[in-house]
């Protein structure tokens, strides 16, 4: 880049935060209430779906309302209420509780919450003493899903944002710089936050409350990321010149260099969710590909405008000065570690990741409904006290298509499940059943052409979708890296080593993230969803750290060799890197503030892994490694002067 052209990134600048602030006056696109966008296209649950959306208005949920007391109830000061909801009044045994179903006709999950919120309000209302009303089923959960991100979201930004400023604070020293990256980030994860609705929206995509918060944390993270590399380059370019803008020129270069072979890493890794058979899955990976791209355009060429718009006083009172000797003593004493004793440290980071791995032998995965809330929700309260008045009814019942009914529904009522008929689907039958679990009722129906579906049923095939996602995303994701990387730094060596220690870092990660979840925070088990989503960002974000700290060493070593040219590089990116790393993590585990256990297992995981990649393996693993190797690890290519 010339000076020239450095100047005009300040104009360059101004006008995509201009065009950003145009982009966000559209607001995001509301996500389509699709009740088959959460398992995969081919199985009983979702084809069950499909065949209630053809009876003629069916785009609602079903509701329950619940009356209970302690005593038996007034039927005759319930029935007008029981009218006014728009169902029958159907009372138990002993009459201390009574039933309203509730169609729930909404077009999306915005809408079907704030219906859900009306219909408590409305059952609520003017109750005789001792009466409670609470409302469950599948209408209710899902309305409750989307419910407890309302507000859960802005509480992620203000944490994020928090969480970067303090770090970026902590980093510059300074109460001046941290803004302008936090700013520009910021702008970026708005836009990206709205952005996505829109592109998933046309490519007919679908995503959930969840791929926003993910969003969020990922954009954030990759975006200061990015903005740490280019400041911590520019600020030492400006130690050569007194010309910001030819110390920009000079820095921004090699930057934008190290930062696309980064943001090209990730959105191949994420992409690989696209293989995913459950449709939210593969639109987290649209939309994580977004965000990605988001945040490498703002921090390459919104940033270095920002930074331009002020002179080098806005390090204060750290000031760049020309001459001033750089310092990176802490590191060069870990360079010195790490070149006296490679074998020694290679041997006790390896033991520290084993034994950090035992953990993940243990692992198992599947919530039910009931545990993927951090808080529970009346939804879910309300159906335990349902099991409980009505021991043959379920808030969440098993929805069986067939064509032979009568068969069906004899086969069923000998095994003791309680059928109900409903309203039928074009030529499909509808039975509403409850008692036995999903695997129960399709091991009784097996011979007929019964489907089963419904919540729970939805739910058991997620989690077998995403056992068959691990099995095939798993290796596709490391054979990208490793095709990447051996594309980026024409070598071999080099990438299976980055490679292997990317996948021992993830298993050691979710090795500990596996105890802290369960031994400490009294998790029973992995969401189904866990494991893919940690593996996928941790393998995509892990070898962000090991790039800069390779790509640098290859410069260096074209001056002073491999051995050297790995330390130099170690005391050059260390203390930026490890502010990286520092803040992704933190801002991972920020995800802790959302409502649903998935996200706080995800959160615990990636912290744990990014934390292990920068503080074990790209400071003392890979570089002790390459001590060990030398030149040999560019094999089969050399790195010429």
């Amino acid at each position: 880049m010339s000076t020239s052209t450095a100047r005009a990134f300040r104009w360059l600048a101004l006008l995509l935060i201009v065009l950003a602030g145009v982009a966000l006056s559209f607001g995001p696109a509301e996500a389509p209430s699709d009740p088959t966008a959460m398992a995969p296209d081919d199985v009983d649950s979702t084809r069950v779906a499909r065949i209630l959306q053809e009876r003629p208005g069916d785009n609602g949920g079903a509701a329950l309302v619940l009356f209970s007391s302690d005593d038996p109830l007034d039927l005759a000061a319930l029935g007008p209420r029981a009218a006014e909801l728009g169902g029958p009044l159907i009372p138990n045994g002993d009459m201390t509780a009574a039933l309203v179903p509730v169609e729930v006709i909404s077009e999306n999950l915005t809408e079907n919450s704030e219906k859900i919120t009306g219909l408590r309000e409305q059952a609520s209302a003017d109750l005789p003493a001792g009466v409670t009303a609470q409302v469950t089923g599948p209408a209710a959960i899902e309305g409750d899903l989307a419910g407890v991100f309302a507000g859960a979201n802005v509480l992620l930004l203000a944490v994020t944002g928090g969480i970067v400023a303090v770090l970026l604070i902590v980093t510059y020293r300074s109460p001046l710089l941290w803004i302008l990256p936090l700013l520009v980030i910021g702008l970026a994860d708005r836009v990206a936050a709205t952005g996505y609705t829109w592109a998933l929206d046309a490519l007919g995509a679908a995503w959930n409350e969840s791929t926003a918060g993910i969003l969020s944390v990922l954009v954030f993270g990759a975006g200061t990321n990015y903005a740490l590399l280019l400041i911590s380059r520019y600020r030492d370019e400006l130690h050569g010149t007194e010309d910001r803008f030819e110390a920009m020129a000079t820095a921004w270069g090699p930057t934008v260099k190290t930062v696309f072979a980064s943001a090209a890493t990730v959105i191949l890794g994420v992409a690989c969710l696209l293989l995913s058979a459950v449709p939210t899955t593969r639109g987290l990976g649209l939309a994580s590909m977004f965000g990605i791209a988001v945040a490498f355009l703002f921090a390459v060429f919104v940033l270095p405008g920002v930074l331009l718009l002020f002179g080098r006083w806005i390090f204060w009172p750290r000031i760049p000065r020309v001459g001033q000797e750089i310092r990176h003593g802490f590191w060069d004493r870990i360079g010195g570690v790490v070149r006296a004793r490679p074998a020694l440290v290679t041997v006790v980071s390896l033991l520290v990741l084993g034994v950090a791995s035992l953990g993940a032998l243990q692992i198992r995965t599947g919530l039910t409904q009931a545990e993927q809330f951090l808080d529970t929700p009346e939804s879910i309260t309300a159906a335990a006290v349902l099991e409980e008045k009505f021991p043959d009814q379920e808030a969440t019942p098993a929805i069986i298509a067939t064509q032979e009914a009568e068969r069906v529904t004899a086969v069923l009522e000998d095994a003791g499940h309680n059928v109900t008929p409903q309203e039928p689907a074009g030529e499909w039958e509808i039975l509403q059943v409850s008692g036995g679990t999903t695997e129960e009722l399709r091991a009784s129906l097996e011979g007929t052409d019964a489907l089963v579906g419904g919540q729970e049923a939805e739910l058991h095939d997620t989690e077998q979708s995403a056992a068959a996602d691990r099995t095939l995303i798993f290796p596709v994701i490391l054979l990208v890296l490793l095709v990447a990387l051996m594309v980026m730094l024409r070598s071999v060596v080099a990438p299976v080593i980055m490679t292997a220690t990317v996948l021992l870092t993830n298993i050691a990660a979710l090795g500990l993230g596996w105890w802290i979840s369960t031994g400490v925070l009294g998790f029973t088990s992995f969401d189904a969803l866990t494991p893919l989503y940690s593996f996928v960002f941790l393998v995509a974000l892990g070898i962000d750290y090991s790039i800069f700290l390779i790509t640098r060493a290859r410069e260096e070593a074209r001056t002073h060799g491999t051995s050297e040219g790995v330390l130099r590089s170690l005391s050059a990116t260390g203390g930026v890197i490890t502010s990286a790393g520092i803040l992704l993590a933190a801002v991972f585990a920020a995800l802790g503030v959302l409502p649903l256990v998935v996200l706080a297992q995800v959160g615990i995981v990636i912290f744990i892994g990014v934390l292990l990649d920068t503080l074990v393996v790209r400071t003392i693993l890979i570089p002790a490694l390459v001590q060990l190797l030398g030149e040999r690890i560019w094999w089969p290519g050399r790195v010429r002067a």
